[in-house]
C-alpha cells in the first residue's frame, strides 16, 4: 500500500513533468519551429531534392537477358497443373534460382534520400507528440459558458494530431516502396525478355523520388503552419477563459 508521502511525492513529480512538458512546448513554438522551417527551406534547395532530370534516379538491376534456346533442342520445362488429371502444360516465363549476375542492388539515391528522411519524419512526430500534451494540459475542467477559448485549444489539438498521424503515414509509404519494388523486380527476373517490367522499375524509383520530395515539402509546411496557428492563438491556448476576455462580458 502506498504511504501518505509517497503519493505527495509521486503528486509533486507528475506536476513536475508537466510543467517541463508545458514549458518545451511553448519553446518548440516559439523558438524551435522556425529553426525547422529554415532548415528543411535550405535542405530542398540543395541536391538531390533540386532534380530536373529523373533519369538519374535509375537503377541498373543487374538482370541480363538470356540467350534464346533452340527449342528443338531444349524443350520447354513442364508442370502438372491441378485438378487436370496429370497432363503437362509449358511453364510461362524463367524459373529464378540465382540470378547469374549475383544480387539486385536497392536504389541507391532513392535509399539514401530515404535513409535522410527518416529522422525528420522522427523528428515531427515525437514533436507534435509533445505538442498534443502541452495543448492537453492547458485545457481547463469543463464548465458552462466561456467556452470559445477551449474550442480554440480543441482545434488546435486536431491539427497537431493530423501533422502526427500524416507523418506516421510517411513511414509506412517508404516501407511499402521497397516491397512494390521487390516485386517489379522478380517480374523481371522471371521475364528478362519483356522490357515493360524493367521500364516499371524506372518509372516507380521516379515515382518515389517525387513522393519523397513532395514529403519533405508536407513536413516543411506542416511545421509553418502549426507555428503560425499556435503563435496566433498563443494566449487562448495558454489562458482560455482569462477573466480579462471581452467574451466574459456578454
Amino acid at each position: 500500500m502506498v504511504s501518505a508521502s509517497e503519493a505527495k511525492e509521486a503528486r509533486a513529480k507528475v506536476e513536475q513533468f508537466k510543467k517541463s512538458v508545458t514549458d518545451e512546448g511553448e519553446r518548440l513554438v516559439k523558438e524551435v519551429f522556425p529553426q525547422r522551417i529554415l532548415e528543411l527551406n535550405d535542405l530542398l534547395a540543395k541536391p538531390p531534392f533540386t532534380a530536373t532530370d529523373l533519369t538519374q534516379f535509375h537503377s541498373a538491376l543487374n538482370i541480363p537477358v538470356p540467350e534464346p534456346r533452340d527449342t528443338a533442342e531444349q524443350p520447354a520445362k513442364r508442370r502438372k497443373l491441378s485438378g487436370d488429371n496429370g497432363v503437362a502444360a509449358a511453364v510461362d516465363g524463367t524459373k529464378v534460382m540465382a540470378l547469374p549476375s549475383g544480387p539486385v542492388p536497392c536504389n541507391k539515391l532513392i535509399s539514401e534520400i530515404i535513409e535522410t528522411l527518416k529522422p525528420i519524419i522522427r523528428q515531427i512526430m515525437e514533436e507534435t507528440n509533445l505538442l498534443k500534451m502541452w495543448v492537453t494540459y492547458m485545457i481547463p475542467k469543463i464548465e458552462d459558458g466561456n467556452n470559445f477559448g477551449v474550442s480554440i485549444q480543441e482545434d488546435t489539438l486536431g491539427e497537431v494530431s493530423s501533422a502526427e498521424s500524416e507523418a506516421a503515414t510517411f513511414f509506412q509509404e517508404m516501407s511499402r516502396y521497397y516491397s512494390f519494388r521487390a516485386k517489379l523486380i522478380s517480374k523481371v527476373a522471371k521475364y528478362p525478355h519483356l522490357d515493360d517490367y524493367r521500364r516499371s522499375v524506372q518509372e516507380m524509383d521516379e515515382k518515389e523520388f517525387i513522393s519523397l520530395r513532395l514529403t519533405l515539402v508536407e513536413i516543411r509546411n506542416r511545421y509553418s503552419t502549426l507555428h503560425d496557428v499556435i503563435s496566433k492563438n498563443l494566449e487562448k491556448i495558454k489562458k482560455p477563459r482569462s477573466v480579462n476576455s471581452h467574451d466574459t462580458m456578454y
